[in-house]
């Protein structure tokens, strides 16, 4: 197999060729046809989050096929195609698995980050988590699904009933939450980095019923906003956003540090909540849904080889939609 792998912090993947793996019990080998890049890759290149496991294979939004399948696996046949997300193993028995929220789980492994993901040709997932993806659309399209999409669905769940939804970060999982939510009836707003019109003119393509710059106000205050720029600033000024009684939901799994700001913008019974990974039954909810909403992912396809360079175009913003690495093989 060939890999991109990071072998410390901060230093640029390497183009590595291994022996291809092999399955242990309970787990199947995937050939990879396509693996969204996310925004989370960046944080586990600058190690940013804690605990990272080096060599780490990153990537957490893998489509490809079963090729391989370990003991005492029934759920998943050769050849059958899948989607491999950020979750990729929970223990089943801590307090949280055993309460319904498995997305909590004490003892967890995740894609990419403390266990090999994929950017790379072949890797190893737990049969548990890796989703059925049937035979609908092309692989590229389907990758920033399983993470941008996975999560973006979570986070919208947790707005509740809202009907003046605001966006902040109109990247690969804004673009999609806005195509449900606006199925859904729902009245979208995005935010972006001001000046940048390709984002808010994709956001209104989508639309968006409102796009400006996230240190503007909308024209009516908001039911709730969901964050997912990894940027602590926005929190006040989504919080200043809504109305009374209204929701942030901060969406990414690293944030920059929390600016200090009056007790007036979380008054009056604001809410600010974070969203952590996700459950089985997200992602079997959230695939359910998306044919029905008529989600149409805006993506570019690059070589495997050319990741550190799609990180850096990813870094600077340079990315509309979503980037998903392609084996050559």
């Amino acid at each position: 197999m060939h890999a991109m792998v990071l072998r410390t912090a901060g230093a640029p993947l390497e183009l590595e060729d291994r022996a291809d793996p092999a399955p242990g019990p309970g787990e199947i080998r995937v050939k990879i046809r396509a693996c969204g890049v996310c925004r989370t890759d960046l944080h586990v290149l600058d190690g940013e989050l804690p605990g990272i496991r080096y060599p780490i294979i990153p990537g957490h939004e893998i489509v490809g096929r079963v090729d391989q399948i370990g003991p005492d696996v029934t759920s998943h046949r050769i050849g059958e195609r899948v989607g491999v997300p950020w979750l990729g193993y929970t223990c089943g028995v801590c307090r949280f698995c055993s309460n319904g929220m498995e997305n909590l789980c004490d003892y967890p492994l995740f894609t990419g980050y403390t266990r090999d993901g994929g950017f790379a040709t072949h890797t190893i997932a737990d049969a548990r988590y890796a989703f059925p993806l049937g035979e609908g659309d092309d692989d590229v399209a389907i990758a920033p699904l399983l993470c941008a999409g996975l999560i973006g669905w979570r986070s919208l769940v947790m707005t509740g009933q809202a009907e003046r939804l605001g966006i902040y970060g109109f990247g690969a999982a804004g673009h999609i939450v806005a195509q449900v939510a606006r199925w859904q009836g729902r009245q979208v707003y995005a935010f972006t980095r001001r000046g940048d019109e390709a984002a808010q003119n994709l956001a209104r393509e989508l639309g968006a019923i409102w796009s400006g710059a996230s240190d503007d106000l909308p024209e009516m205050p908001l039911d709730a906003a969901i964050i997912y720029a990894p940027v602590g600033e926005l929190i006040p000024l989504a919080l200043r956003a809504v109305r009374k009684g209204g929701r942030v939901v901060c969406a990414g799994i690293h944030m920059s540090d929390l600016p200090s700001f009056p007790y007036r913008l979380l008054w009056e019974e604001r809410q600010l909540v974070s969203v952590a990974n996700l459950t089985r039954q997200d992602g079997l909810d959230f695939l359910r849904i998306a044919p029905q909403a008529g989600i149409h992912t805006h993506t570019t396809p690059y070589p495997l080889a050319q990741a550190n360079e799609v990180l850096a175009r990813l870094r600077q913003s340079e990315i509309l939609g979503a980037a998903v690495l392609v084996p050559n093989e």
